[in-house]
């Protein structure tokens, strides 16, 4: 069974499961069909390509969040709103890419992290797989600041390779965007309603919310102290421990529930949705 062509059908069928499949809808996510390119074959993957050339690769960190955040934090974000977007639209959503430009986290354990090189070179080698294949479109949804100068790096280098390679008088038909999902309007909104002066700018209660949202079974609790942590700049990992103890910056993760993450989660999917339909016409 073609899981793209059923698609429309499965959604329709709307199971209300919250377990990890269903014998009707097979794997879900939160009760619905999902488009993960990794759950599709090859053969899928190229029908998909006859209706649609866009894709969404979510794209994250592997790192600490404060006393009560979760390491993949900035993996599950994206990823999560991606998932919604593609229950609206019928979008494929590539692997997310986990690890991140995350050096100055390094001193909390469990943080994974990519030199700025490392990650440009693994953006551009993901541009020309997909570019590859026949995608027109690949729309980054980030969800770690630290990768947004990598991100558009890499894609500068792949539009470098085309011009300074001898394609100078035939343009590209690859286009990219990278879209931060912390920084659209309505889920800044929503921040600012709900943690007035206690957002942050790293562990965060709009994105520790987020992720106890997609998995509820995961929620911590933890003191803060102070209840709003220091802010200020980023150098190196010793740096960054010294300044920011508990791996807070700015903010109150305390305040994060799920019922928040879950208007996060709305705004953010209604707002990726129409963006990423907008940026297909480019």
């Amino acid at each position: 069974m073609n899981i793209f062509a059923d698609c429309l059908d499965r959604v329709a069928h709307r199971c209300s499961s919250q377990q990890e499949s269903c014998a009707r809808c097979g794997p879900t996510f939160f009760g619905e069909i999902s488009m993960r390119m990794q759950l599709a074959t090859w053969k899928e993957i190229e029908q998909y390509l006859e209706s649609s050339t866009g894709i969404i690769v979510p794209i994250g960190s592997t790192e600490q969040h404060g006393p009560n955040g979760l390491i993949g934090t900035d993996a599950i974000c994206p990823e999560t709103i991606a998932e919604g977007v593609a229950r609206q639209l019928r979008v494929l959503i590539a692997p997310t890419i986990n690890f991140g430009m995350a050096q100055h986290h390094l001193g909390f354990p469990g943080t994974i992290a990519l030199r700025p090189t490392t990650l440009i070179a693994v953006v551009r080698d993901v541009l020309y797989s997909l570019a590859g294949h026949g995608f027109t479109h690949i729309y980054f949804l980030n969800g770690h600041g630290g990768n947004t100068c990598p991100v558009k790096a890499g894609c500068s280098e792949f539009y470098a390779d085309q011009s300074f390679g001898g394609n100078r008088q035939r343009p590209t038909n690859l286009r990219t965007t990278i879209v931060n999902w912390w920084t659209l309007s309505s889920v800044s909104a929503i921040a600012d309603e709900l943690y007035p002066r206690m957002e942050g700018s790293h562990a965060t209660p709009s994105e520790v919310s987020l992720t106890y949202y997609a998995y509820p079974q995961a929620v911590k609790q933890a003191d803060m102290e102070p209840e709003i942590a220091p802010n200020g700049a980023i150098y190196d990992a010793a740096h960054f421990r010294r300044h920011y103890p508990d791996g807070r910056m700015g903010s109150n993760p305390g305040l994060a529930c799920v019922e928040h993450g879950e208007r996060l989660y709305k705004a953010a999917v209604a707002e990726v949705a129409d963006d990423y339909q907008a940026f297909l016409k480019t």
